[in-house]
């Protein structure tokens, strides 16, 4: 039997089983929508295509499956390019399907034509251009395997108009055939022997996990590695819920806002055991001076990240769950002989980690009359009991979140880490409470990022999507204001917002319940009433305008150049103020 090009390629959807779409419709997609309604593929509408790829990265990033977004030819495409670069640099499995003009038109500069294929190469894992629909099939669920295995990322599908309109006989895909694509599985047998001798000399060892853990589902075997040999466990912003919060032996987060005692380990520390990490600029500061007295053992699908920026004297490259599996069976096995000959080390080691959260932990100022960033955050932390879904925009109140908030699991904390995208945490929050709809998911999001995707409040409205938003909101672009003060004399520039909008009334514009706070008094009930509410919930908290995130790292700095407190605070003068 004979079928058109759009309906062959619902069908691969359906095949390869996806039930969710995010897109937004146009003249060259159109027989894809036209045919629809025959599948059981549900489609959520968004008002922006860039939040089509955000939402189907809150898919994604919550479940591990692969999100699917969708939008038309010319502008449809490139507006999804910033969602498909913040998916690249995340590592976030993805299948953006795009329209194209007809075949005999490319190239002719026909209406809405972009060069999708040469626009989003290299903010793409890959990316296909379908020339003719007997090979539509392969190619679907090429991009699927492609976004899914190894090292996860976006891959698009750039389908013409004619292709999705043109018959053909409906062929499955028996094998997969990709010579060129090789994905690295266990990882080398002597490198993780190498790897276990570290582990049992180091007297003053950090676990440092990131992403690549989450991605490989290998939550399990790393907490199984810490408990084995009672190494204590830092991760990055990417990483966090991959590592119990509350276990005793977490650091929380490392970096440029990362605790001081975290920051002390890593750079006192002998041995860096580095899983599915980047080595990241924001982690290590100036790399000349990052953990320089330490062995690196560096764990990583990616066979470009290894040796990349940090020389490692252990380099395994390897799916990083396949290998924890194979690292801590054999360190069990040496457990008994190796383990005691460094044991007053290691004591001595967790004692003087204990001595630095003691001697310098998260703290801010209370106040009576201003409600404080950071008790907003504990008390998000204490009505949820970390069992929420948290979706963030990028500033001040991302920071927060990653020092403050509590994940006893992954996939809770869904964050722009790589690229920082202002206008992620709304859209992303509604991918996730799509996938997740028991749930309660919050979209923890600053007043200007907010500003970004505010017309998502129409698709929350539209599916009645149960979303928290919660604004912190200090009426400044935050972190810009932070970086002004601290690092430009307090020159404000440009960073002010002096009118917002009135959220009670704009959350009644769409049709849904809202509320602005700004009294410590109103937190807690604010709150209560937000996450109790069905469906969704739009609460403004007008927090402490000029409160700043600390620790914080200079830009180039070293993460022993860390500042803990404020000194002084500048006024928009330039002039310090006690």
């Amino acid at each position: 039997m004979t079928k058109i090009g759009a309906q062959i390629l619902l069908e691969c959807l359906e095949r390869e089983g996806v039930d969710v779409i995010f897109g937004y419709p146009g003249g060259v997609v159109l027989p894809i929508y036209d045919k629809l309604n025959l599948f059981k593929i549900r489609h959520y509408l968004v008002r922006h295509e860039q939040n089509a790829c955000f939402a189907a990265q809150g898919y994604a990033r919550s479940t591990g499956r692969v999100g699917v977004c969708m939008a038309t030819s010319g502008p449809g495409a490139t507006n999804l390019v910033t969602g498909l670069t913040d998916a690249y640099l995340d590592s976030i499995p993805v299948v953006a399907i795009t329209g194209q003009v007809s075949t005999h038109l490319l190239g002719t500069s026909a209406f809405q034509e972009a060069d999708t294929i040469g626009i989003t190469r290299s903010c793409t894992k890959h990316n296909y251009l379908v020339p003719s629909v007997e090979e539509l099939p392969a190619i679907i669920h090429e991009a699927f395997y492609v976004a899914s295995s190894g090292r996860p990322g976006p891959v698009l599908v750039d389908i013409p108009k004619d292709v999705l309109l043109k018959a053909a006989e409906m062929t499955e895909l028996k094998e997969m055939k990709l010579p060129g694509y090789q994905v690295p599985e266990q990882g080398d047998p002597a490198e993780i022997r190498q790897a276990i001798a570290l582990i049992w000399n180091a007297e003053r060892p950090v676990i440092y996990a990131g992403g690549g853990v989450i991605h490989a589902g290998a939550s399990k075997e790393l907490r199984e590695l810490a408990e084995i040999t009672g190494i204590p466990v830092t991760t990055t912003v990417m990483g966090l819920g991959g590592f119990p919060s509350v276990h005793p032996l977490s650091l929380g987060m490392l970096g440029m806002h990362g605790r001081f005692a975290t920051n002390q380990a890593v750079i006192q520390s002998d041995l860096l055991i580095s899983l599915g990490v980047r080595f990241d600029d924001r982690v290590t500061g100036a790399l000349d001076r990052f953990a320089k007295g330490a062995k690196i053992i560096h764990v990583d699908i990616d066979p470009a990240e290894i040796n990349k920026i940090v020389k490692a004297d252990a380099p395994i490259l390897g799916d990083v769950k396949r290998v924890l599996v194979e690292l801590n069976r054999q360190l069990r096995e040496t457990s008994k002989e190796s383990a005691p000959k460094k044991q007053q080390a290691r004591d001595a080691w967790r004692a003087q980690i204990a001595a630095w959260q003691k001697e310098h932990p998260l703290k801010y100022e209370q106040s009576k009359t201003e409600i404080m960033p950071q008790a907003l955050l504990e008390e998000i932390v204490r009505l949820t009991q970390g069992d929420a879904i948290i979706s963030v925009d990028v500033g001040q109140h991302q920071m927060w979140g990653a020092q403050y908030f509590q994940f006893n699991e992954p996939r809770l904390w869904l964050n722009s880490g790589g690229l920082g995208s202002m206008g992620f945490g709304l859209p992303a929050a509604i991918g996730a409470s799509v996938a997740h709809p028991e749930k309660t998911t919050i979209a923890f999001v600053g007043d200007g990022g907010f500003q970004m995707s505010l017309p998502e409040l129409g698709t929350l409205a539209n599916y009645n999507l149960p979303v928290k938003v919660v604004i912190m909101n200090n009426q400044y672009l935050g972190m810009v204001r932070q970086w002004q003060e601290l690092f430009y004399q307090g020159n404000y520039s440009e960073v002010e917002f002096p009118i917002f909008p009135d959220c009670e009334k704009l959350a009644a514009a769409y049709g849904i319940p809202g509320k602005v706070i700004d009294k410590p008094n109103q937190l807690t009930d604010a709150l209560k009433k937000a996450f109790s509410t069905k469906g969704p919930y739009l609460l403004d908290v007008r927090v402490a305008r000029e409160e700043n995130v600390y620790p914080i790292v200079p830009s180039g700095g070293a993460l022993e150049d860390m500042i803990l407190e404020p000194k002084a605070k500048l006024t928009s003068a330039g002039k310090s103020k006690p």
